[in-house]
């Protein structure tokens, strides 16, 4: 049986969902989002956050479910900051121009792998 980490890697592999969706999807059974509303909220966040320039979609689809998971401001930023600096440690980078090599020439990381490090990470500081 393959890993919901794995499943979320698939969703945006095969294309059916953007980087944040095949986070969100995932996990949105878990904190009570249904699961058409889970896409349309993370819908805009393909190619991370303003179309490459900031933060990588998988990692803004692993805060929602954060916000979604804790119900709690104080304790959701603490998770936030963890799961950001242990994405960054591994892919040395958070931005996704840069996971994708643009301006560098050098690809950090591939969108599934993305997808499935913020899916891994978002269990491990969730505690599931």
């Amino acid at each position: 049986m393959e890993t919901r980490k794995e499943l979320a890697a698939e969703k945006k592999r095969c294309n059916s969902h953007n980087c944040a969706q095949a986070v969100v999807c995932t996990y949105c059974d878990l904190v009570g989002l249904p699961e058409e509303t889970a896409r349309d909220i993370a819908g805009a966040y393909g190619t991370g956050m303003g179309n490459m320039e900031g933060t990588c979609g998988a990692l803004v689809g692993a805060g929602m479910i954060v916000g979604l998971a804790t119900k709690d401001r104080d304790l959701s930023r603490a998770r936030m900051k963890e799961l950001m600096t242990r994405f960054e440690e591994k892919n040395g980078a958070t931005r996704c121009k840069l996971l994708k090599g643009i301006g560098t020439g050098k690809v950090l990381r591939d969108c599934p792998g993305c997808v499935g490090d913020a899916a891994g990470l978002l269990e491990d500081v969730l505690g599931w």
